[in-house]
């Protein structure tokens, strides 16, 4: 009996083993990844298999774009929640139904569709038998074919990474194989839902006399170059700086007998980056696991000088200065009536003609280097030999250090027109023009005059000065008088001007009617149906002028529904405000107004809707604060940072947006920010600083204390509203009603009193400190409190610009100076004569201001 016994029970276990087995190979839900496909197996759409790299971060199958019939065969990140591709097999020619198959035939790896036939083949035509091939997926993300016994890379009979589609992954190429001839490039979707080849190619140029990158439009069969990188200088490429920066990403580039190739590794593998070319756009993701998705590291472009052939020949551009077209000292406007215009694209001609013997050489810094189609190059010459060299040749008109490492070696030389010339704050490389002596400021003959003339102008000027300084200061005081009685916004006539409201629809009794309105118009009976006649089960906020609802269009589109309340005294000229400026505003940073809708007493602003609601739902929320690690914050940090620049800087209009707070920043459906609100908004004109306004208006714990207490705004009053933000985020506890141990500080005097006592962490929000995530860096946060400190000092010039702001945050190299005291850093004594009422309207020295909450 014992032997019958162990009989029947090694058969149940192998029954049962057997049973478990047929499970795990034949229901999807149980399937065993694997990373290799031999000649015996195969995908198919219904069996819902797919192939899973080493290390679960890339997966193979088959994927079908929302709401299409078409199937295609791709490699998607396996961990990101939101489902990203990285490569597409089939992308031109997609299966017309659910019936496809992959699989090894052969040296070739074949899919097949309907009736067997061929819709995409690795075309493989070398290669013998001798010894079974398979399709591997590997831990980069590259889908490699190989016989079983070879794994060297050299070897692969066929690699995805040398047919990219739109995305460029670690250790994947782009440029020439020379050896076989194959030029790899990046080629955009034709739409977000639509793999198929677009219409923009980014790839590296090899006809030009330098190597270099370049983003092509190919609408219509033309060939329109609209981006550049710059020639690689060593280091970086030279258009485009900002790429550099982080401590984990490495970049590559060789230029040899063999190839001429970029490509970047990632030194921490926790880490997920990308490159992807899309419509318009360059743009660089990074993902830290977990995450609720990519955050924007690099975009092309990014700014109003990103565009080539922007400023004609011998001009740049530059973002600091206005008009942003500038011409190379010892050159004019070709076109001063068209340069008037702020139309830079006829460049600039010499001064003074070469005169080939006695010529010298300008020193341009920062510059990102001209156009290199009329470029040669010579890497073993030093720059004393650049220098003779160009001189030596009348037709040379400009040289640059090819290698600017250890000092610099090798020369690049320009021998025609320099275009698509531009200047950064930070990055590019010097740029050498060739002049006439006699326009330049270093030639010996102009020094001899500037010495005796120097010693006369030192006299009359130092009067003059003295004289000056009496009249300004008695001017500035006439001047601030008359300020006071009106806002100053230059340039809102012209403004005005260009606002246009439908005929018969006025917002004023009296006002005379205005065309041409640029905003789409909605009908009031479209808003109704869209929010269910303003239901309150729609209503997602409140705020000091109206009400904020969600609405649905009948095409499905989600939209936010702002209604202006009736009763308010201000609600039209925040409205007016509102429309002037945001309609002209584009920005991934920045909240997207939609249209607007103006009938009867109604007036209402038609956003895109925010999924994720406003910041402070989520930072000052105990539960939704709990899903913000660090990097999430951190990104946040960063996006409002870019959208505040962008008001600052990079937009049409100098912005002042006066009212920037947790609430006013949005979250889209990624967490990306977006700042909102900008009824409180002024345009300064390019040449004004600050001004003055007697109707302070804000919100109590963001203002600058020279706005609160004077009415004086300027860019560093909303620096100062972005410091006490930086701050809130990084604590998770407003400004507004901190409460302390010690009760005489606010939130910005417990940061600094523990940062000068060396315990600068002990504020920071304890989710972020608890979290096991590897996204919790001590030094990274360190330096985000230290930079709110800078932003929120009390004296106007110690502040930092945006732009600097930008770049200290982005990166780890950038000096960051020691912060001194912050404003409103003073004893709970003293905030009580403007914190006393709670409300939304209270006065500061008799000023009335207005507390705005509304999203």
């Amino acid at each position: 009996m014992k032997r019958v016994h162990n009989i029947y029970h090694h058969s149940y276990t192998f029954s049962f083993l057997l049973v478990f087995l047929v499970l795990i190979l034949f229901h999807p839900a149980l399937s065993i990844y694997v990373n290799t496909m031999s000649s015996s197996e195969s995908l198919t759409i219904s069996s819902n298999r797919t192939v899973v790299s080493p290390g679960g971060v890339f997966e193979l199958g088959f994927f079908t774009p929302l709401g299409r019939s078409r199937w295609y065969l791709g490699i998607w990140y396996k961990e990101v929640p939101r489902k990203t591709y990285a490569w597409v097999a089939n992308r031109d020619n997609p299966l017309s139904n659910s019936i496809g198959t992959l699989k090894v035939s052969g040296n070739n790896l074949v899919l097949q569709g309907q009736s067997n036939n061929t819709v995409w083949s690795t075309n493989i035509t070398r290669g013998n038998a001798r010894s079974p091939v398979i399709a591997e997926l590997l831990p980069n993300g590259n889908f490699v074919m190989r016989y079983s016994n070879n794994k060297d890379p050299s070897g692969f009979l066929w690699q995805s990474f040398d047919f990219p589609t739109d995305t460029l992954l670690p250790e994947m190429k782009l440029g020439y194989d020379l050896k076989t001839g194959r030029n790899r490039f990046l080629t955009s979707w034709k739409g977000s839902d639509d793999p198929s080849s677009g219409n923009f190619v980014y790839k590296l140029d090899i006809r030009r006399g330098l190597p270099e990158f370049i983003l092509i439009n190919t609408f219509l069969n033309q060939r329109v170059e609209t981006q550049r990188s710059g020639p690689w200088n060593g280091i970086e490429f030279s258009g485009i700086p900002e790429v550099q920066g982080l401590n984990y990403m490495v970049y590559n580039y060789t230029e040899n007998s063999e190839e001429i190739a970029y490509s970047f590794q990632m030194t921490n593998q926790s880490i997920y980056s990308r490159l992807t070319v899309s419509e318009f756009t360059l743009d660089r993701f990074t993902w830290i696991p977990p995450s609720w998705g990519w955050s924007l590291f690099w975009t092309l472009p990014t700014d109003v000088c990103d565009p080539l052939y922007l400023c004609g020949s011998y001009s740049y551009c530059d973002l600091i200065t206005s008009p942003n077209c500038n011409c190379i000292s010892g050159f004019v406007p070709k076109n001063p009536q068209q340069w008037d215009l702020r139309d830079g694209t006829q460049g600039c001609v010499r001064r003074t003609r070469l005169s080939c013997s006695e010529d010298e050489f300008l020193r341009l810094n920062n510059m990102n280097l001209p156009d290199t189609k009329t470029a040669t190059v010579d890497r073993t010459i030093d720059v004393k030999k650049c220098e003779e060299r160009c001189l030596s040749d009348c037709n040379c008109t400009s040289f640059a250090i090819a290698d600017v490492r250890n000092g610099g070696l090798g020369c690049v030389f320009w021998t025609g027109e320099l275009v698509a010339i531009r200047k950064f704050a930070v990055g590019g490389q010097d740029l050498y023009v060739r002049l006439n002596a006699a326009d330049l400021d270093i030639s010996s003959g102009e020094k001899r005059d500037r010495t005796g003339k120097i010693i006369g102008w030192s006299i009359g000027v130092s009067v003059m000065l003295i004289l000056s300084v009496i009249v300004f200061c008695f001017w500035r005081r006439r001047q601030k008088q008359a300020k006071a009685d009106a806002t100053p916004i230059v340039g809102n006539q012209v403004l005005m001007n260009e606002v246009v409201l439908p005929r018969k629809k006025r917002i004023f009794s009296g006002e005379e009617e205005v065309e041409n309105f640029e905003l789409p118009l909605m009908e009031f009976e479209a808003v109704v149906t869209a929010t269910e006649h303003f239901s309150d089960f729609n209503k997602v906020g409140k705020g000091g002028f109206g009400v904020v609802y969600k609405g649905r269009l009948v095409d499905g589109q989600e939209i936010a529904v702002k209604r202006l309340s009736e009763m308010s005294s201000q609600g039209t000229d925040e409205f007016m405000n509102e429309v002037r400026l945001i309609a002209k505003l584009q920005h991934n940073n920045l909240v997207r107004l939609l249209g607007c809708c103006v009938y009867e007493g109604e007036k209402i602003l038609i956003y895109e809707y925010m999924e994720n609601l406003s910041l402070d739902s989520h930072l000052f929320d105990e539960t939704r604060g709990c899903m913000l690690n660090w990097q999430m914050r951190f990104d946040i940090i960063n996006g409002i940072a870019r959208g505040l620049l962008y008001l600052h800087q990079d937009s049409r209009f100098r912005i002042i947006h006066r009212d920037l707070k947790a609430s006013n920043v949005l979250l889209d459906k990624d967490m990306t920010p977006k700042i909102s609100d900008f009824g409180m908004a002024r345009i300064f004109g390019r040449d004004e600083t600050e001004a003055d306004t007697r109707k302070v208006v804000g919100t109590y714990g963001y203002m600058s204390p020279e706005y609160a207490m004077n009415g004086t705004f300027s860019m560093k009053s909303d620096v100062f509203s972005f410091g006490v933000l930086l701050l809130e985020i990084i604590s998770g506890k407003r400004n507004k009603g901190f409460c302390d141990s010690d009760s005489s500080l606010n939130l910005l005097g417990c940061v600094w009193r523990n940062w000068k006592e060396g315990q600068g962490l002990e504020i920071v929000d304890r989710v972020i400190i608890d979290s096991s995530s590897p996204t919790f860096r001590p030094s990274e946060i360190s330096r985000c409190l230290q930079i709110g400190l800078l932003c929120v000092q009390e004296r106007v010039e110690d502040r930092p610009m945006m732009s600097s702001v930008v770049l200290m945050l982005g990166s780890e190299a950038a000096l960051i100076p020691q912060p001194k005291q912050p404003g409103y850093c003073v004893s709970g004594s003293s905030l009580e004569t403007y914190s006393r009422r709670d409300d939304e309207n209270w006065t500061v020295n008799q000023i009335t201001m207005s507390i705005i909450d509304a999203r």
